[in-house]
């Protein structure tokens, strides 16, 4: 079962309909903070054609707003520091860092802001919305599985999703490149975005 509704008996009904609900699912509706030590936004490029090269970036915040009857009510916005980017090498950091990439000094910022949310039946869900880098502004889905609800040792209710998206990072000014002598490029156009979240319900005060 998912988190916004009940995937249907009917395998021609496509999608979990808004009214498809559990009442269980009345207790996740509400406001959501992104935990940062528990959540993990990531990257894979591709490198010399051979190999991926992975990194996370550590710094962000982020807030959700769950709709357990209506998931198109569904909210999500999240805003990464471009400072905190982490390959593993602090060479290659450093130029991601410069005009030549991420060009953080003007652009420190990358952020999300999404315009729409369905359930896709079962845990699976999709969020689409607006991408900001390089103060260019286009839309992406991102692609979310539900990973379950508790309430952990300290009172905190707790939800968690895993997402993935591809994203080529030309269509956002990240042109830099070059050229190898057996061909190809150093790295590649398209990126891959990975998402594991854990998010913490907002008390009402």
């Amino acid at each position: 079962m998912g988190i916004f509704g009940r995937k249907s008996d009917n395998p021609d009904a496509g999608p979990a309909a808004a009214t498809d609900v559990s009442p269980d699912l009345a207790a996740l509706t509400g406001d959501y903070t992104l935990d940062p030590a528990h959540t993990s936004i990531g990257f894979v490029a591709r490198h010399a054609m051979v190999t991926n090269v992975k990194g996370s970036f550590l710094q962000f915040e982020g807030a959700l707003h769950l709709d357990g009857a209506d998931p198109s009510k569904s909210t999500a916005s999240i805003d990464v520091s471009m400072d905190s980017i982490d390959t593993g090498s602090a060479d290659r950091d450093g130029h991601l860092k410069s005009a030549d990439f991420f060009d953080i000094e003007k652009y420190p910022k990358m952020t999300f802001r999404s315009t729409g949310a369905e359930a896709l039946g079962g845990d699976d869900y999709r969020i689409t919305g607006d991408l900001s880098i390089l103060g260019t502004t286009k839309p992406i889905s991102i692609d979310l599985e539900f990973n379950g609800a508790a309430k952990d040792p300290f009172g905190n209710e707790r939800v968690g999703f895993e997402g993935k998206t591809e994203l080529i990072r030309s269509e956002w000014g990240l042109t830099w490149n070059a050229a190898l002598e057996t061909g190809g490029v150093l790295v590649s156009d398209k990126i891959k975005l990975v998402f594991d979240i854990s998010a913490i319900k907002t008390v009402a005060v």
